[in-house]
């Protein structure tokens, strides 16, 4: 016979509750990995995205939204979703600015002209983008031959969606916005599998194929009509450090790819090196050294040993 009657378990409660809120509260007085509840309300993740969704209805209107558009219309919902934009980026880029100000001992730094004058910057980047991401569009429409349409990639296509997120936070990035352009790409990183720093710098049609396990380092710089499939990692070969061994930021360590280039899956382009114009990077290799232009790079193929059941 099996017993179903629950067992009694002990509740935490009294003492042992008390203890443990003791005990976890302690963990708080360094403030790592935690919203200063007495400080700075620093952006949160929730925030991000609602400014994702406001960002995709101008630059894909009518693809993640309930709203019905039409070309009379336009101008009114577009003019409602700037405003809506603008204030979230202002509030944003305040409270991350006003914590980073904190954070290197100058509490009394004013960001509020600062952070307009950012907004503004950053909303009139907006259709130069959107120009940008028709180009990225055609180019994974002509690079794809299973693509069946130019909406199914807007809809569908995890490479474009990491595009145009990082395309808005490099933006901001130029204008030294702490925190806000890599929780973008972080989200982007997080729904696609495609990590691209907010630094990256990416030329126009754009094609990231696929797109799972694709990262793009901070100072990489990527040409025009670039094709780049899953699993490529344009990263760094080596951190330098100063006397210290603390390693030294802000110098160019990611490679750079110039126009026209393919670099097929699972290949690592690292270091400072030039990929020249119009060459291809075959699958799995592993490159640190510059290629000149209209170059084709492969590995040899592995050995392999086929065996059936009929033979011994």
């Amino acid at each position: 016979m099996i017993n179903h009657k629950m067992k009694t378990r002990p509740r935490l409660s009294g003492k042992n509750l008390e203890d443990l809120v003791d005990k976890i509260c302690k963990t708080y007085h360094d403030e790592i990995g935690i919203n200063h509840a007495d400080g700075h309300d620093l952006p949160r993740t929730h925030e991000i995205i609602h400014l994702i969704e406001k960002l995709d209805e101008i630059i894909f209107p009518g693809f993640s939204s309930n709203n019905d558009y039409t070309i009379a219309s336009m101008p009114y919902h577009i003019g409602h979703l700037l405003t809506e934009i603008h204030s979230l980026l202002i509030d944003l880029m305040i409270r991350a600015c006003c914590f980073d100000c904190a954070e290197h001992g100058n509490e009394n730094c004013d960001v509020s002209d600062r952070c307009e004058k950012s907004a503004a910057v950053l909303l009139d980047s907006l259709p130069e983008l959107r120009e940008s991401m028709k180009l990225d569009i055609e180019a994974a429409f002509a690079g794809d031959p299973a693509a069946a349409s130019l909406n199914e990639i807007v809809l569908s296509y995890p490479g474009l969606r990491a595009i145009t997120i990082q395309r808005f936070a490099h933006q901001m990035y130029h204008e030294r916005i702490p925190l806000l352009p890599r929780m973008l790409t972080e989200y982007a990183h997080s729904q696609t599998g495609i990590d691209i720093h907010p630094g990256a710098h990416l030329g126009k049609g754009i094609f990231i194929d696929h797109g799972t396990g694709v990262v793009i380092g901070e100072t990489c710089q990527i040409g025009d009509n670039v094709k780049i499939y899953q699993g490529v990692t344009l990263g760094a070969l080596s951190f330098p450090k100063d006397s210290c061994g603390l390693i030294i930021k802000g110098q160019k360590r990611h490679p750079t790819i110039e126009d026209n280039v393919t670099i097929y899956a699972g290949a690592s382009v690292l270091g400072d090196i030039v990929i020249g114009k119009n060459s291809i990077i075959g699958g799995n290799v592993w490159l640190t050294e510059s290629l000149p232009p209209h170059t084709r790079i492969i590995i040899s193929p592995p050995e392999q040993k086929i065996r059936t059941k009929h033979q011994s």
